[in-house]
């Protein structure tokens, strides 16, 4: 059983530690002391949690499935003649999409602008932390 401490869980769930702690005071999610006397949150409730709690974001994009999009703020284009590599940070996370850089001209993109990254991949890579 994996077992997180209130600081990881709020990194995990892109919120404050004291946003956790109000979580477990209303009842929430459910916490425990470890053998330091810290405190303690189990990670599969975590995770319930983090998909309860989960909103999709209003995008807007038709009938694309909401649970692939992210919505975020675009922070860097890098652009050449035809590419462009465009990053997102959406929540706590840092998308990088790589498109034409005429699409991001169409788009009207630039640094600031809100967009709404719709993923889609076949494969997906999972490792543990160090």
């Amino acid at each position: 059983m994996s077992h997180l401490r209130v600081a990881e869980a709020a990194s995990l769930l892109g919120v404050s530690s004291d946003t956790v702690r109000r979580a477990v005071d209303a009842g929430r999610l459910t916490a425990t002391r470890d053998d330091a006397g810290r405190m303690v949150l189990d990670g599969a409730e975590l995770a319930g949690y983090a998909q309860r709690t989960a909103q999709a974001a209003e995008a807007g994009t038709g009938t694309s499935s909401p649970r692939n999009q992210m919505r975020g703020l675009v922070t860097r284009i890098l652009s050449d003649t035809v590419m462009s590599q465009v990053d997102v940070q959406a929540g706590p996370f840092r998308l990088v999409s790589l498109l034409s850089t005429e699409a991001v001209q169409e788009l009207g993109l630039e640094v600031g602008s809100v967009v709404v990254a719709s993923i889609k991949s076949t494969h997906v890579t999972v490792g543990l932390p160090r």
